[in-house]
């Protein structure tokens, strides 16, 4: 009912859908800088760089298993290792064809695994979405009865005060005619004013 109106801004939006495809594209152009300073063909470099993404590998496997295995840190040594071979791969190799074959197989395989992501974080806000429209209605619903009864408590009361304010001002307009009897009055009784608060 009060919530806020962000409009986030275009970049804010566009950021995560382009974050595979820069993260690639920063791993093809500094392997190609590093192929262009001295990598082509250097044995030292490439057994480097598959040590380092054996490594990474190997480090996204233990984190996967047993119970205690932890899916970000999993998701993040596999990214690691497919973006040190993509380095070391497009730093070792002669031309750009294998190199950009590899960047779109990679973009692609990131776009992927990411829109997996995306569809389960949507499901989960949809989700909550839904969950707080419904508390809400919930709430309204519970606000609306509550005023019904104030309002029906409210006018219970003013009814009997009219009718008190009625009762005095008969009692007034009598008592001012000719020939009344308050001692009669007095031995028939007054009648009672209705009590607003029943004993249970």
């Amino acid at each position: 009912m009060n919530d806020q109106i962000i409009a986030r801004h275009w970049l804010a939006i566009i950021a995560p859908k382009a974050a595979p495809a820069l993260a690639t594209s920063t791993v093809l152009i500094l392997a190609r800088i590093w192929n262009a300073n001295g990598a082509e063909h250097s044995i030292g470099n490439a057994v480097l760089m598959t040590a380092l993404s054996l490594g990474a590998a190997a480090a996204g496997v233990c984190a996967s298993i047993g119970r205690a295995g932890d899916s970000v840190i999993a998701g993040t040594a596999f990214a690691a290792s497919g973006g040190l071979a993509l380095a070391g791969v497009a730093g070792y190799a002669d031309g750009l064809s294998l190199p950009l074959l590899l960047w779109v197989l990679a973009t692609a395989i990131a776009y992927g695994l990411a829109a997996r992501y995306w569809r389960t974080d949507r499901r989960e806000s949809v989700a909550y979405e839904r969950q707080t429209s419904a508390r809400r209605e919930e709430h309204a619903h519970i606000e609306r009865v509550e005023a019904l009864r104030a309002g029906a408590q409210i006018e219970v009361a003013r009814t009997g005060a009219a009718y008190a304010e009625q009762l005095a001002q008969a009692l007034v307009t009598r008592a001012a005619l000719p020939g009344f009897d308050f001692k009669a009055v007095e031995a028939a009784g007054l009648p009672e004013l209705p009590s607003t608060n029943k004993e249970i």
